[in-house]
């Protein structure tokens, strides 16, 4: 039998080509709030939460103006960003409205609530918070049971008032 991976291990970064580092600065930094904790040059920046040394690291090392990959090919789908709770989940959200900022889709996953859209250079983003484990639903064989259900966003947002 295989051994599984420790319980414990997590993917730590995600490190993206980008066309314009001021760009995606604005989104990363400005939009969703990550903080910029160490850059080199004018080439590349590495942002976090929370003072880890990074979450995000942007890159222009494939060329300024680099163009997104084109649909229908294999790469990156999308990475997710998890949030600690609905509450700031309903936070992010209300700020990107108030933006007018393009949201490509959202959903209900059952053990998650789940944002979802595109940064500057078309690279797909989840914005997601979990549901506590307690409420996850499991079958018969011990496996998460996972939906996509429509996401009630009027109702995320009411948890900024909560």
């Amino acid at each position: 039998m295989k051994q599984p991976i420790h319980s414990e291990v997590r993917i730590g970064h995600v490190h993206l080509t980008v066309a314009d580092l001021e760009r995606s600065l604005h989104f990363y930094r400005d939009m969703l709030g990550f903080e910029v904790t160490a850059s080199y040059g004018d080439s590349a920046v590495f942002l976090s939460s929370g003072g880890y040394h990074h979450h995000i690291g942007l890159n222009t090392w494939q060329g300024e103006g680099a163009p997104p990959p084109p649909k229908g090919h294999s790469g990156l789908y999308h990475f997710a960003i998890l949030y600690p709770s609905r509450k700031e989940l309903a936070k992010t959200l209300k700020k990107l409205i108030d933006a007018k900022y393009p949201i490509s889709g959202s959903a209900d996953h059952g053990v998650s609530e789940a944002i979802y859209l595109n940064d500057p250079d078309v690279i797909g983003i989840e914005l997601y918070a979990d549901r506590p484990r307690e409420e996850w639903k499991v079958d018969s064989n011990g496996k998460v049971e996972m939906v996509s259900e429509p996401l009630d966003l009027d109702d995320l947002l009411k948890k900024i008032r909560d």
